[in-house]
């Protein structure tokens, strides 16, 4: 091939056949710390040192990271204790609450036999008494029943629903 037909860099493996003068091999050698270093125009530009306080900024995040999680986690254990704390009171609460209900249902109980009982004889006023506490649990455990019932509905799916 001629010179007019040839694409510009090609064939210009050698700095000889293009008549260039090679880089490498006029560059001069310097001698360093490290030993010879070569100086010329093609070679890589020297790395930068190792920069240690990027490992130290991410050893104190792994760190900083660490304490947050911790601190996090008692956190919430704290805040777990005292439910637990503010929980046990109210339920104990609720509980003397229903105590106190049920002594003042059977004081209205008894009171309501000792006010019928001139009435309708005490066996009379016992039964009125009796018939009314059962017919009122009936009518409550109905509702809570049909209650029940509905919640359970809520949780089933269609098919299951279909199959009642």
């Amino acid at each position: 091939m001629d010179e007019a037909h040839r694409q510009t860099g090609a064939g210009e493996l050698d700095g000889a056949a293009s008549g260039a003068p090679d880089n490498a091999a006029s560059a001069p050698l310097q001698t360093g710390p490290d030993g010879p270093t070569d100086t010329g125009a093609d070679s890589a530009p020297p790395t930068p040192p190792f920069d240690e306080t990027l490992v130290e900024e991410l050893g104190a995040l792994i760190d900083n990271g660490r304490n947050y999680a911790q601190a996090e986690i008692s956190f919430q254990k704290t805040r777990a204790m005292l439910m637990a704390k503010l929980v046990s009171q109210w339920l104990g609460l609720v509980i003397v609450a229903l105590i106190m209900v049920h002594i003042a249902s059977l004081a209205l109980a008894v009171g309501l036999v000792i006010a019928l009982a001139p009435l309708v004889t005490i066996w009379g006023a016992i039964a009125i008494v009796l018939g009314l506490l059962l017919l009122t649990a009936f009518l409550f455990g109905r509702k809570a029943y049909k209650r029940a019932r509905h919640l359970a509905e809520v949780f089933l799916s269609e098919e299951e629903r279909g199959e009642k």
